[in-house]
């Protein structure tokens, strides 16, 4: 296991937990240090991982999407030998794994892409693992799949690529479901009726057609904090919801749910909205409409 961060480091411990041999590499002393308390093998870096790897080789990638996950698959292929195995479980954008995939397979390595759900959760639920790839690669690992996750929360999707493609659109319907219930609950709180929205989301747990887990997790945001007041209204993004929308405009496919909700992403992370104040001026100027002057501290 390459990459010992919240998601990382978890998996090394459900693997090591169902009798797994795992060596583990990180750039943070201290996460290999943890792992290796719990018995998973230490490594000092790629070249030190792989000496400790018997042949046919399993590697597993879990570091940020983008150059980090490009620079270790691409330095892997060149020290691992042909018939081993690398797996990125990162959010890489689906074309560039295949570019990737591409580079692993002139050094006869495969490359199999796993989108992986689950968060700081998969731990004690499991994940869910999206796995794109060629069939003798995948049957080789599935193993370590069937460990990690639970029950029917594993399946091998496609060719390479289809992992992390249909991880992209699951978390475009995550960014749906999310603003759908932020949404709710807003109008729920400005509505005069005082709700307790812990109340509400428990409620909605039972019988309605709403029901989810993250509806689960909203029981426990609004216990620990009923009105959110210790959290700022700023949401960041990944990329997924980006290159989701994309992929729809792309394929000709209407998905005005999706992209709102990424548009919505990008508002919240604005202190003030120049482009509100534009429409405000332009209503004062077609209809005398009153604006709200702006105040400075």
């Amino acid at each position: 296991m390459i990459g010992l961060g919240r998601m990382g480091a978890n998996m090394v411990t459900r693997l090591l937990r169902n009798g797994h041999e795992v060596v583990a590499y990180a750039r943070t002393k201290k996460s290999v240090e943890q792992a290796a308390a719990q018995g998973a093998i230490a490594s000092t870096g790629l070249e030190d991982l792989v000496s400790k790897l018997t042949p046919p080789r399993i590697v597993w990638v879990m570091v940020p999407a983008g150059k980090p996950t490009d620079d270790v698959i691409d330095r892997l292929a060149e020290l691992l030998k042909p018939g081993d195995i690398v797996i990125d479980g990162g959010n890489t954008n689906y074309k560039d794994g295949l570019h990737l995939y591409e580079r692993c397979k002139k050094h006869g390595v495969e490359l199999i892409d796993a989108g992986t759900s689950g968060g700081v959760w998969g731990l004690q639920e499991g994940y869910c693992l999206m796995v794109g790839g060629e069939e003798n690669a995948v049957k080789t690992c599935e193993p370590i799949f069937l460990t990690l996750a639970p029950e029917g929360g594993y399946a091998h999707v496609g060719a390479p690529g289809a992992g992390h493609f249909s991880k992209m659109v699951h978390n475009g319907v995550e960014y749906g479901m999310l603003q759908a219930y932020g949404e709710g609950f807003e109008i729920l709180t400005q509505s005069g009726f005082n709700y307790d929205l812990r109340q509400i989301a428990e409620l909605w747990r039972h019988g309605s057609v709403v029901r989810s887990w993250l509806l689960d997790l909203a029981v426990r945001a609004f216990a620990e904090d009923p009105q959110l007041k210790n959290i700022a209204g700023y949401v960041d993004d990944t990329g997924e919801g980006r290159w989701t929308v994309q992929a729809a405009i792309d394929e000709n496919v209407p998905a005005p749910v999706i992209t709102l909700s990424l548009l919505a992403r990008l508002a919240s992370r604005q202190n003030e909205s120049f482009s509100a104040k534009v429409i405000a001026a332009l209503r004062n100027q077609f209809g005398g409409h009153p604006v709200k002057e702006e105040t400075h501290a």
